[in-house]
């Protein structure tokens, strides 16, 4: 697991350092981070973790992956979301919504309980995310968006969340 987890890190950092490449006028890069939070249904979670904005590559489509940890339902579930999303409108002082998705891998370890230890697995899956986002007066955002999991993934997220800009 340990292998598949250096794996999934350096994959993301090859990606976003191909993403801060693309645009030669520099609108790419890193852009804030911030922390989220939310309930997982199909596990039964709490999920917690951290998502990365490294900007628009394509005229209101933003590369944003995120890292979350799942706890609950005998389960501990981390995800790694290698997430696009497009956003629909450019300005920040109202509630715009925003659509996207995108690949992701999901590290499970199952907590059994008859004396057999424990026993983990990978997944390789696809989710769909759509959500609306407001920009704040001191420059950050906050949003609320769910999550449907298509292939391999938790069925179902509901997460809130904060981005704060460097």
């Amino acid at each position: 697991m340990k292998k598949a987890f250096i794996g999934v890190l350096l994959l993301a950092t090859a990606m976003s350092t191909s993403v801060v490449r693309a645009d030669p006028a520099n609108k790419v890069g890193f852009r804030g981070w911030g922390p989220r939070v939310g309930l997982t249904i199909d596990p039964d979670q709490i999920h917690f973790g951290a998502h990365v904005d490294f900007g628009n590559f394509a005229e209101h489509i933003r590369f944003e992956p995120n890292l979350e940890v799942g706890v609950g339902d005998d389960l501990t579930v981390f995800a790694v979301n290698l997430d696009g999303h497009y956003r629909f409108a450019s300005t920040w002082d109202v509630w715009t919504p925003y659509l996207g998705g995108g690949p992701g891998i999901f590290f499970v370890n199952v907590d059994s309980k008859g004396g057999n230890g424990d026993d983990s697995d990978t997944d390789l899956g696809v989710s769909v995310v759509g959500g609306v986002e407001k920009g704040l007066a001191n420059g950050s955002r906050f949003f609320v968006e769910s999550r449907l999991g298509l292939v391999d993934a938790p069925d179902w997220k509901f997460t809130a969340g904060w981005t704060f800009f460097h």
